[in-house]
C-alpha cells in the first residue's frame, strides 16, 4: 500500500461563537478531487455526539487514561461492517480537557483509538447540548410542544446558532481526516442534523449516511419548529437516511412532501426520494443489541452471588420489573399508577407482586424532571404505605446507577418487564430481557435454566421496539386500567403460551442484533452511492439552502453565447414555446403574457427565418386573444387539438375525431372528485377535461389524482382517449393528440416547403413537453430533420429530463429569448416578397 494522502491540519479549537454566516465562508473550495487515493482500501468514518472512549484523569493528576466503552453502540456497529474496513470515530469526550492539553489529547487518541475528538468552547456546548439539543429538539422529537416558556423549551436563536457551530466544529474534525473519494461518512443522531450541509459544501461526491435514534414527530409536530426546512435541506443532503420504524420514516416524508414539494417512490422494495436529480435513500431498520457482550456479562453474573442473592429476597414473589432513564417521557408514574391499579383490582397479588425499578440518572436537566422525581418518590411512598406488609414493599424502588451485570441478574428474576414510555425512540430493555432470560447455552448453564425459558412483556405501543415484538402484550400507558390488566395478563398466562412467545422474540432479537443493523445500513449506502463518481455534480444556494444538482454528464445548461451565435449561422429556425412554467411563473395568478414577452415573441416571429409556434395545453381562445398582436406567430392549444400557422389563417384541427360523448361519462367522476377535494377544480376546453389540485392539501390532491386516473381509466377503457397525469393536473384529451405531434408537424411541413429546419429551440417544463423532446430524435433519423441540424431541447429547472439542456426559471428563458431577438433580422419582407414575385 502506498502512503495514506497527508492529513490536512486545521485549527484544533475554534473560539469565537459560530455566527450563521460562517457558513458561507468555503463556499468556494469545494473539492472534487481527482487524484486517485493512494489508499485502496475502504474507510468509514463514524460521526457521533460522543467519542465511544471513557476518559480519566490519572490519578498523578498528570494527562488522561483513555479506554473503550463497551456498551457503547458506535463500538458495537463494527462488528457488522466488513472485516478489513478501517474505522474512524469523530466526536467530543465526556470530560473537560485544558485547551492546553487539547493536541496532546487528539494526538493520542488518533494513535491509540482512530478517534479524533471535537473540543467544543464551554458557551458553545451549554447552549448547543444543554440548550438547542436537550430543551428543543428532544421534547420536540417526542411530542412536547413549548406551549410557555417553562413548559417545554423556547425557540431561542442563539441556541440555534451555537448548534450550527457545533456541526461545524464537528465538520472540521471530519475534513482533517478524510479522503473524500474513498471514505465513507456515518454520522449518527439528532444532535448532528446539520452536519451533511458542512460536509456536502466541501466534498459534493462524498458517500454519507445519517440514522437517527430518536423518533422523527409527525408533521403537525415537526412544522412548528422554526428552523424547520433548514434541518430538513441539511438532512438531504446525505445520501440515506435511516430511521428505527416505518412511523418514523412517514413523518419525514410527509414533512418532505409538505414543505418542500418532494414525492417519494418504492423501486423494488427500496424507498427513495427525488431531490434535484439525487436520489436520497430512506431505509427502516430498527437496531438491535450485542448478544455477545450480554451473554458474556451474563455467564458472569450466573457465577456472581447477585443472581442468587436476589433470587432469595424475592423467593415466593413475582417480579415486575421496570429499567427507564430518568426522563419526562419515560411513563415512570404511569407505570406506578397501573401497579397500583392492579393491585387494587387483583386483591390476589397483594403480598405477591413486586415491581422493581431501576431508574438510570438524567442526561438531561430542568424544572420539568424536578416534577416528575417529585411525583415518582410520592407514588411510592402512598403505594407502599397502602399494600405494604411485615417483609413485603409492593414497589421497589433502586434510584442509583446500576452495572450492566446487576441489570443482568434483574432481568434473570423477573417474570415481566414493563415498558410504558409515552415515547421512545427505540429502548433496548425489551431485547436485552429475552436474552438473559433465554440464558447461555445449555452445556454452561445450571439444569434449571432449561425450565425458565420464558420472558413476558407489557409494553407502551409508542416506542420504536414495539412493532418488532409481535408476542408482547401492547398498551396506551395512558390508560392505567388496561396497562393494569396487561400486567395482571402478562404474569397469569400459562406457562405454555410464555414460552411461545419467548421462543418467537429470541429468534428475532438473537437474528436482529447490532451487527445485522450496520450491516445492513451500509450495504444500502453502499448502493445508493454507487455512480456517485459517474454524475455530474455541483452545488448550489446559499446557507442551508445549498443542495448538489447530480446531473448525467451531457446535461448542461444552455450557453446563451453559445445558441446565439449557432442562430446567427442559421437560415431555417423553428422555435416552439411551452406557456405556463416556461415564459410565465407557475406561480402567477394572472396568467396574460407581459408586454415584454409579446415584443420579443412579435419580434422573433417577424424574422422571416424563423418559425415560431406557443405550444400549450390552454384554451385557443384565451391564446389567441393574448397573442393577437403577434400576426406571424403559429399557436397549438389544447396540446396541438387546435393549431394555426398565423393570425390570418383558420384553425385546424388535428384530432382524429371529433366525438366528445366521452365528456357525458369523465365529467361526472370528475365533479365527484372536486366534492370530495377542497381547494381543487375542473377546467374544461373543448377537447379537454382538466383537473386541477395545485391549492388542495398536497398529499390528500396527488393521493385524489391518483384514484381519479385509475377511475377515469377503467370507465373510459372503450373511448378514443388517453389519460394522463401532470403538475398538480390529471387530464382526459382525444387520442393521438400530443405536443410531439405538433412538432413532428411543423418539422415536416418545413422540410417538404423546402425549407428543412437547421436550427431547433424547443422550451419546456412538463411532462407535456418532454413529448416534444422526445420526437426531436426521431425526426433526426427519419430525416425530417437533417443530422446536423443544431438541436437546443430545454427543460425549465434542473431536473431529470429527456432535454440536453435546461435554465434555471421563466426569466432566464425570457432573458434568453430576448438575447436572440435582438439578434433577429424582423424586417426584411418587402426585399423577399418582390425577389419572390420576380
Amino acid at each position: 500500500m502506498g502512503q495514506p494522502r497527508e492529513k490536512k491540519r486545521l485549527p484544533r479549537v475554534m473560539t469565537v461563537p459560530g455566527v450563521i454566516s460562517e457558513l458561507d465562508d468555503d463556499q468556494a473550495n469545494s473539492v472534487a478531487s481527482d487524484v486517485p487515493s493512494s489508499i485502496i482500501q475502504d474507510r468509514i468514518i463514524i460521526v457521533a455526539n460522543q467519542l465511544p472512549v471513557k476518559a480519566k484523569r490519572r490519578p498523578d493528576n498528570k494527562g488522561w487514561s483513555f479506554s473503550w466503552d463497551d456498551d457503547s453502540l458506535l463500538l458495537q456497529l463494527k462488528d457488522g461492517l466488513p472485516e478489513e474496513m478501517e474505522v474512524l470515530y469523530v466526536g467530543s469526550l465526556k470530560v473537560d480537557v485544558d485547551p492546553s492539553e487539547q493536541d496532546d489529547v487528539s494526538q493520542l487518541l488518533l494513535d491509540r483509538f482512530k478517534c479524533v475528538p471535537a473540543f467544543l468552547p464551554p458557551d458553545i456546548l451549554t447552549k448547543f447540548y444543554h440548550g438547542f439539543c436537550k430543551q428543543h429538539l428532544w421534547p420536540l422529537f417526542h411530542y412536547m410542544l413549548p406551549f410557555s416558556a417553562n413548559h417545554g423549551g423556547r425557540f431561542y436563536r442563539s441556541l440555534w446558532e451555537a448548534y450550527v457551530a457545533a456541526n461545524k466544529i464537528f465538520s472540521q474534525r471530519v475534513i482533517e481526516v478524510i479522503n473524500p473519494e474513498d471514505d465513507y461518512v456515518w454520522i449518527h443522531d439528532y444532535h448532528l442534523m446539520v452536519l451533511p450541509t458542512f460536509l456536502r459544501r466541501r466534498f459534493n461526491r462524498l458517500r454519507m449516511g445519517f440514522f437517527l435514534h430518536s423518533p422523527f414527530p409527525s408533521s403537525e409536530i415537526y412544522r412548528t419548529l422554526p428552523v424547520r426546512e433548514e434541518i430538513l435541506k441539511a438532512l438531504l443532503n446525505s445520501d440515506l437516511i435511516g430511521f428505527h420504524t416505518f412511523d418514523y420514516a412517514r413523518h419525514f416524508l410527509s414533512c418532505c412532501s409538505r414543505m418542500l414539494g418532494l414525492e417519494y417512490q418504492s423501486k423494488r422494495g427500496y424507498i427513495g426520494l427525488e431531490y434535484y436529480g439525487r436520489t436520497i435513500g430512506i431505509k427502516i431498520m430498527p437496531v438491535g443489541i450485542h448478544m455477545a457482550q450480554i451473554e458474556s456479562v451474563l455467564r458472569l453474573a450466573d457465577k456472581e452471588w447477585r443472581v442468587g442473592e436476589l433470587k432469595q429476597q424475592f423467593e415466593g414473589k413475582t417480579v415486575l420489573l421496570g429499567v427507564d432513564d430518568m426522563d419526562v417521557f419515560k411513563g415512570v408514574n404511569l407505570k406506578l399508577l397501573a401497579m397500583e391499579q392492579m393491585l387494587k383490582q387483583h386483591p390476589k397479588w397483594q403480598g405477591r407482586a413486586v415491581l422493581v425499578q431501576i431508574a438510570n440518572p438524567a442526561r438531561g436537566r430542568g424544572q420539568d424532571l424536578e416534577e416528575i422525581q417529585a411525583e415518582i418518590t410520592a407514588s411510592c411512598k402512598r403505594i407502599n404505605e397502602t399494600f405494604g406488609q411485615p417483609g413485603y414493599e409492593p414497589i421497589v424502588f433502586i434510584d442509583r446507577p446500576v452495572s450492566l451485570s446487576e441489570r443482568v441478574a434483574y432481568y434473570s428474576v423477573a417474570e415481566c418487564v414493563v415498558v410504558t414510555a409515552v415515547r421512545d425512540g427505540m429502548n433496548l430493555t425489551p431485547y436485552e430481557y429475552i436474552v438473559c432470560r433465554q440464558g447461555v447455552s445449555e452445556s454452561e448453564s445450571s439444569s434449571e435454566s432449561s425450565g425458565s425459558k420464558k420472558s413476558m412483556l407489557v409494553v407502551s405501543e409508542f416506542i420504536g421496539c414495539s412493532p418488532s415484538l409481535s408476542g408482547a402484550i401492547r398498551v396506551n400507558p395512558w390508560n392505567i386500567e388496561t396497562t393494569a390488566e396487561a400486567m395482571n395478563e402478562a404474569i397469569s398466562m400459562a406457562d405454555a403460551e410464555k414460552q411461545l412467545r419467548h421462543e418467537k422474540h429470541y429468534r428475532y432479537v438473537s437474528s436482529h442484533d447490532v451487527a445485522f443493523w450496520s450491516r445492513s445500513f451500509f450495504q444500502d449506502m453502499e448502493r445508493t452511492c454507487k455512480d456517485h463518481f459517474r454524475r455530474r455534480c455541483w452545488g448550489i444556494g446559499l446557507s442551508f439552502g445549498f443542495r448538489v444538482v447530480a446531473l448525467d454528464p451531457n446535461f448542461r445548461k444552455l450557453s446563451i453565447d453559445h445558441i446565439v451565435s449557432v442562430y446567427l449561422r442559421s437560415k431555417n429556425r423553428a422555435i416552439l414555446l411551452d406557456y405556463d412554467g416556461t415564459v410565465m411563473p407557475q406561480t402567477s395568478h394572472n396568467k396574460t403574457p407581459s408586454s415584454e414577452v409579446i415584443s420579443i415573441i412579435n419580434t422573433l416571429s417577424s424574422d422571416i427565418k424563423n418559425t415560431v409556434f406557443v405550444v400549450s395545453g390552454r384554451g385557443k381562445d384565451n391564446l389567441a386573444q393574448w397573442f393577437s398582436p403577434c400576426k406571424k406567430l403559429g399557436i397549438a392549444a389544447e396540446h396541438g387539438y387546435f393549431m394555426r400557422w398565423s393570425a390570418n389563417d383558420n384553425w385546424e384541427v388535428c384530432g382524429q375525431n371529433s366525438e366528445f360523448g366521452w365528456k357525458e361519462i369523465a365529467e361526472p367522476v370528475m365533479k365527484l372528485y372536486t366534492e370530495a377535494t377542497d381547494g381543487s377544480s375542473i377546467e374544461t376546453k373543448e377537447s379537454a377535461l382538466v383537473w386541477h389540485h395545485r391549492d388542495a392539501d398536497p398529499g390528500f390532491g396527488s393521493s385524489q389524482a391518483k384514484e381519479m386516473l385509475d377511475h377515469l381509466e377503467s370507465v373510459l377503457a372503450n373511448e378514443p382517449v388517453t389519460v394522463k397525469s401532470g403538475q398538480f393536473i390529471v387530464e382526459v384529451k382525444p387520442q393521438g393528440v400530443s405536443k410531439g405531434v405538433v412538432a413532428e408537424k411543423i418539422f415536416t411541413t418545413m422540410a417538404e416547403s423546402g425549407r428543412q429546419a437547421d436550427f431547433v429551440l424547443c422550451i419546456g417544463d412538463d411532462r407535456s413537453d418532454e413529448e416534444m423532446f422526445e420526437i426531436i430524435s426521431s425526426a433526426i433519423s427519419s430525416g425530417v430533420l437533417s443530422s446536423n441540424t443544431s438541436v437546443f431541447a430545454c427543460t425549465v429547472g434542473q431536473k431529470p429530463s429527456k432535454a440536453k439542456y435546461y435554465l434555471d426559471d421563466p426569466a432566464e428563458v425570457v432573458n434568453m429569448l430576448e438575447s436572440l431577438a435582438e439578434a433577429s433580422d424582423p424586417e426584411p419582407f418587402s426585399d423577399t416578397r418582390s425577389e419572390d414575385s420576380i
